[in-house]
């Protein structure tokens, strides 16, 4: 099973990306499953055809016992994958990384892996902020490896940069590794020089440039992705690329460790 937790700043493009990606996977012939980790609790919106999710922090406000079924917080996508959104607090009340906490605890309670048995987990993580709960897949074990989305944006490249900084203080502990930098271009003037920067300072690599398209938000708005609405597009065949890279990336880092050992 491969755990990838994808963070970003706010609106670069994160939940895109991993639906995206996860429509990939699950066209090469995986099993998905993708978790939303932000209080919009809208990831998974494009791989449900627009139709929004029960959160899981939304369930728990509504009924006074945690659901005893994965059925009553989870839908089911594009090619079969498993929808979930953590959701967050009642606004202006409570914190929504705690919320991330509580859902990875029920998820467990429930034994959503051992009873799915994914070949893929995606978790898509707010990154503005990488306090306890967001940074719980970094430090938790939930995932084994990173990606950040980032533009060439001053903001974007800052919250990328925090969020390899929150990373790296966990890479002691054998927690998960960064696998390196998407880059969901904006057209900013010198983005990919700036990107490559941030890479090189980082001790990692630009693992895909995806390309502005207004296909993707074309679809967006009749509740797909662009995997689902052309697939033969050449944006589309972008994150086909993005997700057989990862696999090639991730088998060998596995290879290298199994040798190791």
């Amino acid at each position: 099973m491969i755990k990838l937790a994808i963070y970003g700043k706010g609106g670069i493009g994160k939940s895109t990306v991993t639906a995206n990606l996860a429509a990939a996977f699950a066209c090469l012939g995986y099993k998905v499953i993708q978790i939303g980790c932000d209080p919009k609790a809208d990831s998974t919106i494009n791989l449900l055809h627009g139709q929004p999710i029960c959160s899981v922090m939304d369930y728990l406000r509504n009924h006074e016992e945690e659901p005893d079924s994965l059925e009553l917080i989870s839908k089911r996508g594009f090619k079969n994958i498993l929808c979930l959104e953590t959701g967050g607090p009642t606004p202006g009340l409570g914190c929504a990384g705690r919320g991330i906490i509580t859902t990875f605890q029920l998820l467990q309670d429930l034994q959503l892996f051992t009873k799915e048995q994914p070949d893929i987990v995606l978790y898509d993580v707010l990154g503005d902020v990488v306090c306890g709960g967001f940074a719980a897949p970094i430090r938790e074990g939930y995932a084994d490896y990173v990606l950040i989305v980032t533009s060439g944006e001053k903001m974007a490249l800052y919250a990328a940069k925090n969020i390899a900084t929150a990373v790296h203080n966990f890479a002691d502990r054998s927690y998960a590794t960064l696998l390196g930098l998407i880059l969901n271009c904006r057209n900013v003037p010198g983005e990919e020089s700036k990107v490559q920067e941030l890479a090189d300072n980082l001790d990692t690599k630009i693992i895909a440039k995806i390309p502005r398209s207004d296909l993707i938000n074309q679809y967006e708005d009749q509740g797909l992705t662009i995997i689902e609405g052309e697939p033969e597009a050449k944006i589309s065949h972008s994150f086909y690329t993005l997700a057989k890279t990862l696999l090639d990336i991730i088998h060998s880092n596995d290879a290298h460790k199994l040798e190791d050992a």
